[in-house]
């Protein structure tokens, strides 16, 4: 009962009044006076000065208000848990989520989340682009890389390893690269997703990272299209290992310079900051995390 003295006393303290503590416990304002003369007997100070038409802390009430709001807060917040895990999933959620996990396995992700939870309405949008959810109205966003933005809650998801790969045909007509300073010599086509650096891969040895500045005739934002440029024998590119990693299983395509690429990067769920997270979101990003990681080895 001590603890839901002090919850007490904290709304004492809250709404100014006895009278008002006693409405929101649903109580008399006899039981409320009596609760807190067996707190302050309990403690051994007087907490409050109390008149007819007012309440006012004495310097022991002030030093316990601060501890008190915090149990207050705490009970609260406990309370509000136990009611979402006996709420019913429902609403709408707006996504924004990357091409490569979309086309891979957001999809049929997403769509078995709405089957499992048919209260639920979820519209996703495939953009490889930072979208600011706050500014475009998204509730959840699923992207490569960390926005360094503070009304942001960032969840990591999983590492994505990038590789450097081509295919065995282009191999057979202009060999194979054997050290990243070799690349200079190849087509090696770029992924223009990234905001910067595009051409410079990243490489590292045991005594260093370092960047090789490589040039291609092809370049595009849309990695499907350097996968399947990669295929046909067109030249080398450094993509996401989930983009092709059905492809190097097949034989389809070859990685190079395994021990010496240096590029992984990981995968975060972005959502606005507010006080209190969606139950809907935070079981929505808990089913994505689940089905990024089934699918593990295509990512690290």
């Amino acid at each position: 009962m001590f603890a839901n003295d002090l919850v007490l006393f904290s709304q004492i303290v809250e709404l100014g009044s006895f009278k008002k503590a006693a409405e929101l416990n649903n109580i008399t304002n006899s039981v409320v006076s009596k609760r807190i003369t067996q707190l302050e007997k309990a403690l051994n100070a007087q907490l409050l000065y109390r008149t007819t038409r007012s309440l006012a802390l004495t310097e022991a009430g002030k030093k316990l208000a601060s501890s008190a709001d915090i149990i207050k807060h705490v009970t609260q917040e406990a309370i509000d848990d136990i009611k979402d895990d006996n709420d019913m999933v429902s609403g709408h959620i707006n996504m924004s989520v990357p091409t490569i996990s979309g086309d891979l396995l957001l999809g049929e992700a997403v769509a078995e989340f709405c089957h499992l939870h048919p209260n639920v309405s979820v519209n996703m949008s495939l953009d490889n682009r930072f979208v600011n959810p706050l500014e475009e109205g998204y509730d959840l966003v699923i992207r490569t890389g960390l926005l360094e933005d503070s009304s942001l809650i960032a969840r990591h998801i999983i590492n994505s390893q990038w590789v450097i790969c081509c295919s065995p045909y282009y191999i057979s007509r202009y060999g194979k690269p054997a050290e990243p300073t070799e690349l200079t010599q190849h087509n090696c086509m770029i992924y223009l997703y990234q905001a910067a650096g595009a051409s410079n891969w990243a490489f590292s040895n045991e005594q260093e990272q370092y960047t090789v500045k490589i040039h291609g005739t092809f370049a595009s934002d849309n990695a499907s299209a350097l996968r399947k440029a990669a295929l046909a024998g067109h030249g080398i590119v450094h993509v996401p290992k989930c983009l092709v990693h059905e492809d190097i299983l097949a034989g389809d395509l070859v990685t190079l310079l395994n021990d010496k690429v240096d590029k992984t990067i990981g995968v975060y769920a972005l959502h606005p900051f507010i006080k209190k997270t969606p139950r809907k979101v935070t079981t929505l990003v808990e089913h994505i995390k689940n089905a990024y990681l089934a699918k593990g080895e295509y990512f690290e």
